[in-house]
């Protein structure tokens, strides 16, 4: 274990001197896409923003994101369902009473649910263990009754973490986390008590938060971004198997003048599916976990 790194979850481990596999029918390159269904609230909380916002009630930037549940969503489903992505639905617990029908709606698509607590308004890495703890248990509560099945993966809202989260998710039956954009492979983190969670890698450059609303690209720009990592990635995972991961916001990438490049964009994938692996989250981690049985 990596006693220099600070945090004591992995190991240092360089791409080139791993173990090389294959992904299921023997592709290297998996793609999934993550999905942000988001939930925010009036008057209060956290949430990004158009422009810089006034006073509570900050109508502009809550009415903006609102629209993201109300019509983007909608869009982008039907986008994936024209080019048959499947998706990795990172949702807020919240939204089952919130947006009643708009989780259903990606459930009824065959999409996987993955946790990403209770609302998008609140950070848990600043809370203590104990609530902290009570989070993640009503989230996954929530979800697993509207399910049927408890989530597998959890991504913190505002990508959140405390010194104790992987502890807290490992213990709480999470199979694998998002979060870290660390490396292009999973990687296993080690758990209080000899355990071990798997954390899929998330992308933050690939995301258009970072991208659209802080770094200021057009959509066009993110767009081309999406097609240059693709090829490339396709390219390089002809050495090592990859994970290329893809994070969207309806209220960003659910704009009609976004939306249209990040058709282009998609449609590019889409053409290359006999070459890759177009997944979910959760089927990588499944993969992961099944090879490392097989390998005990």
């Amino acid at each position: 274990m990596d006693t220099d790194s600070g945090h004591g979850r992995y190991a240092y481990s360089a791409l080139p001197e791993r173990p090389v596999f294959d992904w299921p029918e023997g592709k290297r390159l998996a793609v999934y896409i993550g999905l942000n269904l988001e939930t925010f609230a009036f008057g209060e909380g956290l949430g990004a923003e158009l422009a810089p916002g006034g006073p509570q009630p900050d109508v502009l930037n809550y009415a903006w994101r609102d629209w993201g549940n109300r019509v983007g969503a909608w869009r982008i489903a039907a986008l994936l369902d024209g080019l048959a992505m499947p998706a990795s639905v990172l949702v807020n617990s919240n939204l089952y009473r919130d947006c009643p029908g708009l989780i259903e709606a990606f459930r009824a698509r065959g999409d996987e649910i993955v946790a990403h607590g209770r609302t998008n308004a609140e950070r848990q890495g600043v809370l203590d263990e104990a609530a902290e703890r009570a989070l993640i248990a009503e989230t996954t509560a929530v979800i697993a009754a509207r399910e049927g099945r408890p989530p597998a993966g959890w991504l913190g809202p505002w990508i959140s973490q405390s010194r104790v989260t992987p502890d807290l998710l490992a213990e709480a039956g999470y199979r694998y986390l998002l979060d870290w954009d660390h490396d292009d492979q999973p990687t296993w983190f080690a758990t209080r008590g000899g355990g071990r969670i798997l954390a899929v890698p998330y992308p933050q450059e690939l995301n258009d938060i970072p991208a659209i609303v802080a770094r200021k690209e057009t959509g066009r720009q993110f767009a081309d971004a999406i097609v240059d990592a693709f090829d490339e990635m396709l390219e390089q995972a002809q050495a090592a198997p990859l994970v290329m991961g893809l994070a969207l916001h309806p209220y960003i990438v659910g704009r009609p003048h976004r939306l249209r490049p990040l058709r282009r964009a998609l449609q590019h994938i889409a053409e290359r599916r006999a070459d890759i692996w177009l997944t979910t989250a959760g089927a990588i981690a499944d993969h992961v976990v099944a090879r490392s049985a097989g390998a005990g």
